[in-house]
């Protein structure tokens, strides 16, 4: 390829650039919520929850993309091969998360059911929390324990329930500790008559996402299908028939083929983040480093002057 087809490619690309730049100022750029993490903070090296471990993401990333290198001679090809294979989960996945997020829900609607039922035989909210933490699912008792400690401690019952919802991070907890608050500081009766309807609710909301997860997972299993067939064929290519691929050979090719690997990329993490569910805000909110249930207290009045008349 000669310099002029070269530069002409240069300034397709960013005429191409300008375009989509221009489409952003436009239509403008969704706000991302804070309390999301991004999807590059959750596809980092750093941390092992809810994946493989780093020294497994680099042993297959080292692996592929020397197998890679080996077969096509492509640097490019190599990178971009050991990058899909180390975030391989993380990428072509994205269930692991909502799957979480639903079993952290049935454990919220089940702990709410054992203390409706232990506190119908007429003990008190203190004596029932601790009672229901041992027969709590595994992914809510580490939650629970930390409460039970907190109130063996003699830390205040509404105030080691907002932390427990801290702990939690959920919106359906949030509803949940909301109630037991109300309580903890009325002292009013009902109790039972609300944790049976928030359990209804939270059955129904469970049963609702349930179904939403089933018909995701069947689009992820294309997506997955459809990007292996994909890679696949570009492979065999690249090794069985090399004179098809030869304008790829050289530093332009490589050029040409980093610019398909940055599209197929994009069109990954947005297909990545369609299937991602938004996460439902929560009420109970960190200022100023102290859980906030909302509550405000009046303002002091002033003195009101006295007028003459």
């Amino acid at each position: 390829m000669t310099a002029l087809s070269l530069l002409s490619l240069v300034a397709g690309a960013v005429a191409g650039a300008g375009v989509f730049l221009l489409v952003l100022a436009v239509v403008g750029v969704p706000v991302r919520d804070p309390s999301r993490p991004s999807l590059l903070t959750r596809a980092s090296f750093t941390g092992t929850s809810g994946g493989r471990s780093r020294g497994a993401r680099l042993l297959w990333g080292i692996v592929t993309a020397t197998v890679t290198l080996v077969a096509t001679r492509w640097p490019v090809a190599a990178i971009s091969a050991g990058l899909l294979a180390a975030f391989w989960d993380r990428l072509a996945g994205g269930g692991a998360e909502e799957r979480r997020s639903i079993e952290r829900l049935e454990a919220m609607a089940v702990w709410t059911e054992s203390l409706r039922d232990t506190i119908a035989g007429a003990i008190g909210l203190e004596q029932a929390i601790p009672a229901t933490a041992t027969t709590s699912a595994r992914i809510l008792r580490p939650s629970l324990n930390l409460l039970v400690d907190r109130l063996r401690i003699r830390e205040p019952l509404p105030k080691a329930l907002l932390r427990f919802a801290a702990d939690v991070d959920d919106a359906s907890a949030d509803v949940v500790c909301a109630a037991l608050v109300l309580n903890a500081r009325l002292r009013g009766p009902g109790l039972r008559d609300v944790l049976t309807a928030l359990a209804s609710s939270t059955r129904e909301e469970l049963d609702l996402r349930r179904r939403i997860e089933a018909s995701r997972r069947s689009i992820r299993r294309s997506v997955k299908i459809v990007l292996v067939i994909v890679l696949g064929v570009m492979g065999l290519l690249a090794v069985l028939n090399r004179k098809y691929v030869e304008p790829y050979q050289g530093l332009t090719g490589q050029l040409v083929l980093l610019l398909v690997v940055g599209l197929f990329l994009a069109g990954l993490l947005w297909l990545r983040r369609l299937a991602t569910p938004p996460r439902t805000g929560r009420f109970f909110v960190l200022t100023d480093g102290k859980e906030s249930d909302g509550e405000h207290r009046p303002a002091a009045r002033r003195p009101v002057e006295e007028r003459t008349p």
